[in-house]
């Protein structure tokens, strides 16, 4: 027993050493990979924020982000880059593998980041902000005395100018900090230049070329990296790597953030909510409801909604309900689909093509949400106002016979049941009656008059 004790005293001991071993900072070789595919948006965002923070608590050496992007938010982008400029860890931006880009958000985020590599086939640039890059009416060429610097054209609006401006000297203050080509940083913004990785690297844009993953960790080690901690030199030739999977949080967050998937989430949420409260008492509609228009409402706080958007496509569903409730021959339901319509299509404030709603999606919602909201509707304002059929008042109206008088109390027979009657007039057994109303279980009638 006694040598039983000393055995459990022992491993507790060794799991306690084992315990505050891994919780130091830097007790651990390993390196953290993170990968990106795809548009940069709020699930993204979430997944390297976590990711950063986690491989600062394990203590890795090194922390890589591996990425394919054609772009993305700004606001998700930015904070991105936020983490990776606090990181204690090192991160490199890797765009990998070959065939990716790292366009838009991509450029920032590899501008920002301690070590920028590529693997060959890839490329990356075009940083222009894309709601003005987007597809509109050409403005006329301007005069060479109207050129910006370095001959780009100057932005023609004020909010461009101040968009493009605000771009460009965030890109420039990324690439003093790392010492990289900030001319070319400019180009990017202004006139969406684009490179190779080979010409990335001839240019100081990107600091390594690297094939695959083990190849970039045997190039960089021993390189010496300033960070927020201070200064490290890196080790990672012989290195563990660590792939960091995104959690439940982060799929979640990427599902109900598709704008098409809030979009419906919201619809169905206020759809639930009409149903409930022109039916109270069923309780599935309302809750269901509600639970999908607070999920709707969580993902469009992150993403980039236009209000007045979303209050056309309530002021369509209005309308679209004042039809159905009060035909007008279609007036307020052809305004609400309209609105509703418009609406949806506004609903996204950017022009960022991963984050707008499909076309199809608005089209074929617009139908239903017309379908239901006209037709069921409909239904239930006629049910509400339809002829009573079961009940005291389907007796109204109704002609029977006095059956007999039961302490002068005359009494009638009808669906199957004897009721007393009142009357201005007496009445005696065989007499014909009308009934005209209802006191409690007590019929009015009125006596007819023989033929």
């Amino acid at each position: 027993m006694q040598k039983l004790r000393s055995y459990l005293a022992l491993l507790i001991f060794c799991s306690t050493l084992s315990l505050c071993a891994s919780a130091q900072p830097g007790a651990t070789n390993a390196v953290w990979v993170l990968d990106i595919k795809g548009a940069v948006g709020p699930a993204v965002a979430d997944y390297l924020e976590r990711g950063i923070a986690s491989a600062n608590d394990s203590g890795a050496q090194l922390l890589v982000i591996r990425m394919d992007t054609p772009g993305g938010l700004d606001k998700s982008m930015r904070q991105i880059i936020q983490a990776i400029l606090a990181s204690p860890v090192p991160v490199v931006s890797y765009v990998a593998p070959s065939g990716a880009r790292a366009a838009s958000a991509g450029t920032y985020i590899l501008y920002a980041s301690h070590i920028a590599a590529m693997a060959p086939g890839t490329n990356l640039g075009a940083a222009t902000p894309v709601q003005l890059g987007a597809p509109g009416v050409p403005n006329a060429p301007k005069p060479a005395g109207e050129q910006g610097e370095q001959g780009h054209p100057e932005p023609s609006t004020a909010m461009e100018r101040k968009v493009i401006n605000d771009a460009t000297a965030y890109i420039q203050s990324l690439a003093e900090m790392r010492g990289r080509n900030a001319e070319w940083a400019v180009a990017a913004v202004r006139s969406a230049a684009t490179l190779t990785a080979n010409q990335a690297l001839e240019q100081n844009v990107i600091d390594v070329v690297a094939d695959n993953l083990p190849d970039l960790l045997k190039q960089v080690d021993g390189h010496t990296l300033q960070t927020s901690a201070g200064t490290l030199t890196l080790a990672t030739a012989n290195s563990d790597i660590h792939h960091h999977q995104p959690d439940w949080h982060t799929r979640f967050l990427a599902v109900i953030t598709d704008p098409s998937v809030a979009y419906i989430l919201l619809l169905i949420g206020i759809y639930g909510l009409v149903f409930e409260f022109s039916q109270p008492g069923i309780g599935l509609p309302g809750i269901l409801g509600g639970i999908c228009l607070l999920i709707a409402m969580y993902a469009l706080q992150v993403l980039p909604i236009s209000y007045t958007g979303l209050a056309l496509m309530l002021l369509g569903l209005g309308l679209m309900i004042a039809e159905a409730l009060n035909p007008s021959f279609g007036v307020l339901g052809l305004g609400g689909i309209i609105a509703f319509v418009v609406g949806s299509v506004m609903l996204m404030d950017t022009h960022v093509p991963a984050f707008q709603i499909a076309l199809p999606i608005i089209l074929g919602i617009t139908a239903m949400s017309a379908a239901l909201l006209i037709l069921l509707l409909g239904m239930v304002w006629r049910a509400r106002h339809a002829r009573v059929v079961s009940g005291l008042g389907t007796l109204v109206g109704q002609s029977a016979e006095v059956e007999y008088l039961h302490k002068g109390q005359p009494f009638v027979h009808l669906q199957g049941e004897n009721w007393s009657v009142e009357a201005d007039q007496p009445l005696v057994p065989g007499d014909r009656v009308q009934v005209t109303g209802t006191s409690g279980l007590t019929l009015h009638v009125k006596k007819e008059t023989p033929p």
